[in-house]
């Protein structure tokens, strides 16, 4: 049996057909739902329920029971049991048409035993695109590996942080080659993870690992600004030696308004001074209700899971808070 989905912004309607997600139907009728990984692990085509009930062959990652509950759902996963009204989320950023362009390696450095601080040089039009969005790098045999832009605009060059996962094909075998000069081809900007300036609440981001990368563009498009609302950054790593921002992060005070950076570490020596365990539970301990913020997660996927139920908990509002799970990236570097 058939059901019909009406999209309430933009009065497009189309039908699914029994057993197709509401993605793959709207694919089939042309119409565009933001969407990226298309297996329920990132989150980007979620969409709110304003009628009608949809079921899942397997609950997806990137959604939690609270956000079932209040109306959310993945269009990637979702197929419906009725006719559906949706809502799609929307902010005032425009982003830019992704292309394929051409790159050449400018610089490979280790930052930490881990993580590579890759820099591409572009042609000379440059890339632009939206603080918070990523890359996809196209490999010879048609796969590809995605990577957030860790600046806030690229120019003619745009960096990168890329942990270098044991035997992948790309992040440990090819970076471990690549000299200055190689040449690439890439596929940018693409995603949606983005600020959302119409929002006007104080800001919480939420970062582990190479997450931090996304979030650190965003805030540098935000230095210096007369409107900037209060941030408070927290960032998870393991070690102090993790911490290869530190002492720029730090360097952010006094531009950004009321900027709060709180490192966490989860295996940290015993000469640390700072707070130790996980950033969720840092950002819990910090504050009592997040009715009024927005909140910004990027990095691990536990941790995004886990951070949106908690913060859930202590009020904080899920149409205002903002994930970009590296789970599919994760999953296809090591496939590779």
């Amino acid at each position: 049996m058939a059901y019909r989905v009406h999209i309430l912004e933009t009065g497009a309607a189309f039908e699914v057909d029994a057993g197709e997600s509401v993605l793959e139907a709207a694919g089939r009728a042309d119409v565009k739902l933001p969407h990226e990984c298309t297996f329920g692990g990132c989150g980007t085509c979620r969409i709110k329920l304003a009628s009608g009930t949809v079921r899942y062959e397997e609950f997806p990652m990137a959604l939690t029971p609270e956000e079932s509950a209040e109306g959310y759902a993945l269009a990637c996963q979702a197929r419906p049991e009725s006719d559906l009204c949706i809502s799609v989320a929307s902010s005032r950023q425009v982003f830019p048409e992704p292309r394929r362009l051409p790159a050449t390696v400018q610089r490979i450095e280790a930052v930490t035993e881990d993580i590579v601080h890759l820099t591409l040089a572009l042609p000379d039009a440059g890339l632009d695109f939206v603080p918070g969005q990523y890359m996809n790098v196209l490999l010879p045999d048609g796969e590809t590996r995605s990577f957030s832009m860790a600046s806030a605009s690229a120019g003619q060059q745009v960096d990168f942080h890329v942990r270098r996962i044991p035997g992948g094909r790309y992040t440990d075998h090819w970076l471990g080659q690549a000299q200055a000069g190689a040449a690439l081809t890439i596929e940018a900007p693409l995603g949606v993870f983005s600020y959302h300036e119409e929002d006007w609440r104080p800001l919480i981001m939420m970062a582990t690992g190479t997450g931090i990368a996304p979030i650190k563009a965003i805030l540098e498009s935000l230095l210096d600004k007369e409107d900037c609302p209060p941030v408070s950054l927290y960032w998870g790593m393991r070690t102090e030696e993790d911490l290869y921002l530190k002492d720029e992060i730090a360097g952010w005070a006094g531009r950004l308004y009321e900027f709060n950076f709180v490192p966490v570490l989860s295996r940290a020596s015993a000469s640390w001074q700072g707070r130790r365990g996980h950033v969720q539970d840092a950002v819990l301990e910090d504050h009592d209700d997040l009715s009024e913020h927005a909140i910004y997660l990027c990095g691990a996927p536990a941790m995004i899971q886990q951070a949106k139920h908690l913060l859930a908990g202590r009020g904080a509002s899920l149409d205002h808070m903002y994930a970009d799970s590296f789970t599919f990236q994760h999953a296809l570097a090591a496939a590779g």
